[in-house]
């Protein structure tokens, strides 16, 4: 079973835009994700921030989901609730052992539809984008961003066992591709030397698409 029958044509339906920044003075880099999904406003919202809808598309989620509160994806970031304004914009802090970065997201009419802006801001360290570039933080969004297209589209929760396994299907390989691309593109934009943003995202690519070998236990 594949959760994509043509990969190429959703990751091109994510806008992709990285911009230099600062918070307290110190450099950041910022990766921004747009795409608009064929729901209105409350029933993304809700998808977003609901902790019934969040496991359906995404992974679970535990805490307090208010202003103040505190939240934990299961086996993944936890942080702090900073800004939700129902059903326009929440903004939370993005922490993973010692790494702190922040998410804002924002929610806007677009024709029939709604748009999905999400604002993902981080110190980053220079060797560490020089080898993988925006697209290490990137991709990752970009495949939750599909999993929300195909729960809205139905409703139902994504086949996550097939989730699990796409990134070593030919559709899942042609979209880590497409949208590692894409990053290395919006990279560029912002300033990036062409070739070593391409050859970061072909290091993405390969930390996407590559299965961990089993190996002793230490």
């Amino acid at each position: 079973m594949t959760l994509l029958t043509d990969p190429a044509t959703v990751a091109g339906l994510v806008t992709r835009e990285v911009r230099s920044g600062s918070r307290a003075g110190t450099p950041t880099r910022i990766a921004v994700a747009r795409r608009t999904y064929p729901t209105d406003q409350a029933d993304l919202w809700d998808a977003l921030t609901n902790a019934e809808r969040l496991p359906r598309w995404f992974m679970p989620v535990s805490g307090e989901l208010r202003v103040g509160g505190s939240y934990q994806l299961e086996g993944n970031a936890g942080g702090v609730v900073e800004v939700c304004e129902e059903p326009k914009r929440f903004a939370v802090t993005w922490e993973m052992g010692p790494q702190v970065s922040w998410v804002e997201v924002n929610l806007s009419p677009e024709g029939e539809g709604t748009r999905l802006e999400l604002v993902h801001e981080a110190e980053v360290d220079p060797e560490f984008w020089t080898q993988y570039g925006p697209g290490a933080v990137g991709v990752g969004w970009d495949l939750a961003l599909m999993g929300l297209g195909l729960h809205l589209s139905t409703g139902a929760a994504v086949d996550h066992a097939a989730a699990e396994e796409l990134h070593t299907t030919p559709e899942g390989i042609t979209f880590i591709r497409t949208c590692a691309s894409g990053w290395a593109d919006a990279a560029i934009g912002d300033g990036d030397d062409p070739t070593e943003a391409h050859t970061a995202a072909e290091q993405t690519i390969v930390f996407y698409t590559t299965v961990p070998e089993d190996g002793p236990e230490s």
